[in-house]
């Protein structure tokens, strides 16, 4: 029997183990099992080459359970007494506290830097066993034993058969992987698609009312799994049946691409495009990667562009390591040319789509839409791609590329400035006045109702040329597209003022809303008070909602405009019984407070050009006597025109109308709307 000490610099790597790999310490098994398909491998290779002479028999390897051991054993090449000596018990470390310090924050680092994937059996074992025998000839079968310190024993021992045991005794504190059910989830979890099969146990079968062990093996993984296959042997519902096994309660894929490589990197692998309408959170993480057909993780950020990591599927490259930490793979050449491939083959299928059936694209195009926006938004080489492919949708549902859309609106949509605007909804419902409005004018709108949509629009807006988006109820429709500067007004600015005042005297406090009422010209046909909302405050709340640091717009109120129409028949009746009722009190309030004006401005104009000490007291005192006045008569004013408001139930009634129209007038509110409609009727 020989002793000795592994051969590693740190005082003892097995409490470093346990501490910090403590978050990942399922991957043992994956570890081990590995290490076991390797060995079979190699068994394999040499069989193929001749060196190896033997019936290579039946290759499974076997994992199995006991009251306090996980056995995973294998009839690959085994090891004899000196290869266990040089793999096992030689751990070269440059030093302990480099170690820590370099991984300390990054278990898997650890295992894969050094080629511990064996040591990961510390994590939950008290003590570890190798059974051994390797294929050579006349080799003798060798047993090593390790109970967690440094020191170990290896000796010979009786075994019948080439290949490895490993036996794990294993820890009060990991009881759990002596569970079934866990290694069981493990096995799935890790290595469904090892290409030597997996025995878990025996197959069970019910019998007499409870489940019996059959003879047969438990093999839980499929050895030739559907991504390394070459396509042309696959039918489509080949890769449906695929996908049900790795997403059993997903609807069906839009559809898929598969991936396969060899230069000048390895890569195989297929994506496939769910049906994703919104929560990007929710769908990412759902690429599986694998290392030759070993699971290493479904973390797939830095190895596919993050607009990708919304589509599901299986990508497989030798070329990513098994172990790695996110900085490394985030700055691996290799993996940086895997990612632009990924990139470049994804947006070719989805041109050739686009061109040899353009009707199934539109069909699927609001599933696709999230994926090719948020692609658009996050990576620019993408734009230059999707730019020919992806689509607007206008409020009847028909779909245009963005070079059949521009041409479409310019004639009709091109505003003095020389700028093309593109109107939008983003419900049509909520907005369908405004749409209405819009293409009686013969706009067309577009339909914007996803929720990266408004992030695109701003993207648009520097993509295009002299573009600019504007939502249809940002202003009246004559002000959406301006064709010259021609505004009549046939209201004195005077009486627009009056009739702004009583107006805003009767809008209702709404929380976190603020309204500025005017008064503009709008037609007769026009619809006498409309409710619309700066474009610009509008958008940078919005993308308060999804944008880090915006917070601040989230936080303000929502501005808007409530335009009174001075042409509309109702609007004239309330001016009209204004002037009767208030008429002489109103002139006699204008003339004075006109008077008081023209000596504030007489007096400012001496002012100007002086500094404030050289103005003679007597002068500022007048001139704030002036001001205190003029408000006092302003005051006097607003209160006049509140008071006849207060008895105008149609005043009300049409700013009430504007509210209810974009969904705005709720509660006791509304109560009292109805009720004071009734009345009106009545």
């Amino acid at each position: 029997m020989q002793k000795g000490n592994i051969g590693v610099t740190t005082e003892n790597i097995f409490p470093v183990i346990k501490k910090f790999l403590y978050s990942d310490h399922e991957i043992f098994l994956r570890e081990l099992v590995s290490n076991a398909v390797d060995a079979t491998q190699k068994l394999k290779t040499l069989s193929s080459i001749g060196e190896f002479k033997g019936e290579l028999g039946d290759l499974t390897v076997h994992v199995s359970l006991d009251k306090e051991t996980i056995t995973v054993s294998d009839r690959g090449i085994g090891l004899t007494a000196e290869e266990i000596d040089k793999y096992i018990n030689q751990i070269a470390f440059s030093g302990a506290n480099d170690f820590l310090e370099k991984y300390k924050n990054d278990a898997n680092a650890i295992i894969g830097h050094f080629g511990l994937g064996f040591y990961s059996a510390f994590m939950v074992a008290k003590k570890v066993e190798i059974v051994t025998k390797s294929w050579k000839e006349d080799a003798k079968a060798v047993k090593w034993s390790c109970d967690g310190s440094p020191e170990f024993t290896l000796e010979e021992t009786e075994k019948a058969d080439r290949g490895t045991d490993i036996i794990l005794h294993i820890d009060d504190d990991c009881k759990e992987f002596l569970e079934e059910a866990r290694i069981s989830s493990l096995l799935k979890k890790y290595c469904s698609f090892l290409p030597v099969a997996i025995a878990f146990g025996k197959k069970k079968e019910w019998k007499d009312g409870k489940q019996v062990e059959t003879a047969e093996d438990n093999v839980i993984n499929e050895t030739t799994p559907l991504w390394t296959k070459k396509p042309s042997e696959l039918k489509d519902e080949d890769y449906k049946e695929f996908y049900r096994s790795l997403y059993p309660m997903s609807d069906e894929p839009l559809f898929w691409i598969h991936l396969n490589v060899d230069y000048p990197f390895h890569l195989t692998g297929v994506l496939y495009f769910p049906k994703v309408k919104s929560n990007i959170e929710l769908n990412k993480n759902k690429i599986q990667l694998y290392c030759n057909q070993v699971y290493v993780t479904d973390s797939v950020e830095g190895i596919v562009p993050d607009f990708l990591t919304l589509l599901h599927g299986v990508l497989d490259s030798p070329d990513i390591p098994l172990n790695v930490s996110r900085s490394y793979l985030q700055s691996d050449s290799n993996v940086k040319k895997i990612s632009t491939y990924i990139t470049k083959k994804v947006s070719d299928r989805l041109q050739s789509i686009f061109k040899n059936d353009r009707s199934q694209f539109e069909e699927k195009w609001n599933d696709l839409k999230i994926f090719i926006n948020y692609g658009m938004l996050t990576q620019e080489d993408f734009y230059d791609r999707a730019k020919d492919f992806a689509l607007f949708t206008d409020t009847e549902g028909k779909h245009f590329t963005f070079e059949e859309y521009q041409k479409l609106i310019k004639e009709n949509q091109t505003d003095k400035e020389g700028n093309l605007i593109y109107l939008y909804a983003n419900n049509k419902d909520e907005q369908y006045s405004y749409i209405d409005a819009a293409e009686a004018k013969g706009y067309s709108v577009l339909l914007m109702d996803g929720q990266l949509d408004i992030a695109v629009v701003s993207m648009l807006e520097q993509k295009l040329e002299k573009s600019r988006f504007m939502r249809v109820d940002s202003d009246v429709i004559d002000r959406l597209i301006v064709k010259d500067d021609a505004e009549k007004q046939t209201l004195p600015q005077e009486k627009q003022d009056e009739l702004s005042a009583l107006f805003k005297s009767q809008v209702p406090a709404i929380d976190k809303s603020e309204f500025t009422v005017m008064a503009q010209s709008l037609g007769e046909a026009a619809a006498p008070v409309v409710i619309t909302q700066s474009e610009y405050m509008r958008r940078m709340k919005e993308m308060a909602n999804i944008q880090a640091g915006m917070s601040f717009y989230g936080e303000m109120p929502d501005m808007f405009n409530l335009v009174l129409n001075t042409d509309h028949k109702l609007i004239k009746e309330v001016l009209q019984r204004e002037e009767t009722a208030c008429g002489n009190d109103l002139t006699s309030l204008n003339v004075q407070m006109n008077t008081l004006d023209t000596e504030r401005k007489s007096l400012r104009k001496q002012h100007e050009g002086k500094k404030q000490d050289e103005i003679p007291t007597a002068e500022k005192d007048q001139l704030e006597s002036l001001d205190k006045q003029w408000d006092e008569l302003k005051e006097k004013k607003n209160g006049l025109l509140t008071a006849f408001a207060g008895k105008q139930p149609v005043v009300r009634q049409l700013i009430d109308l504007a509210l209810l129209q974009n969904g705005m007038l709720k509660g006791e509110a509304l109560t009292r709307f109805v009720k004071r409609s009734i009345e009106l009727i009545g």
